[in-house]
């Protein structure tokens, strides 16, 4: 949990809805008895507090090391450093911009992830966007379909679309890869709206409206 973002100015500890962005998955987590300790690898440990949020039972706030802070940093090298620092059978790794995920999707995705690593099919899970749609190169020539034989677009192979909510990996699996994808992984899909990753202010806005709508009743939450 970065102090500074770059497209969205303090987007963590801005309020949605009333709330600061941080405590939306926080408190999504914190539900989960599954989940033993909840690590926030941060270099706003300060700004934390004044948004009344310390180290508690559950909640381990880490200091990120300043050779890992700055917007180019990899998110695995990030990651490298909790795993080593903190023992765990199971890691689940998702971000503060991830304010619709459902602790129903996180619950769905690990009994998934534990059933497939049972039974030899995967070594990670991370979620995806399930995308049917007619994708194009930049000079306009087609990527994934035949322009000159049209079919529907539910009919075409379906593209999976990383969405940046959720990863679940062991310390073996990450040793594989220095990865928090590792060599085998499962995917697991999402609904696109609970999806919503914020990085733009646009974003900001599809999830401000989202909650409105789940507020009013008129989106079926997953």
């Amino acid at each position: 949990m970065k102090a500074n973002s770059q497209r969205v100015c303090g987007k963590n500890f801005r309020k949605l809805h009333g709330k600061p962005l941080f405590r939306w998955i926080l408190d999504t987590l914190l539900k989960m008895d599954e989940l033993a300790e909840v690590v926030i690898n941060t270099d706003a440990r300060a700004i934390l507090a004044e948004n009344g949020l310390t180290d508690g039972p559950r909640v381990r706030i880490r200091d990120r090391k300043p050779a890992l802070c700055g917007d180019k940093v990899s998110m695995n090298l990030i990651l490298a450093d909790d795993v080593a620092a903190v023992e765990a059978d199971t890691y689940l790794m998702t971000h503060t911009t991830n304010p619709m995920l459902s602790s129903q999707t996180i619950q769905a995705a690990l009994d998934a992830y534990h059933r497939e690593l049972a039974s030899g099919n995967c070594d990670s899970l991370f979620t995806v966007n399930k995308v049917q749609s007619r994708f194009y190169r930049s000079d306009g020539s087609a990527i994934n379909h035949d322009p000159d034989n049209l079919i529907q677009t539910q009919d075409l192979e379906p593209w999976y679309e990383e969405n940046s909510n959720l990863y679940i990996f062991s310390r073996e699996s990450f040793a594989r890869t220095n990865a928090r994808i590792g060599k085998k992984p499962a995917l697991h899909i999402m609904d696109k709206l609970e999806a919503t990753d914020i990085d733009t202010p646009e974003d900001w806005s599809m999830a401000e409206a989202i909650h409105q709508l789940r507020t009013d009743g008129k989106v079926l939450q997953a």
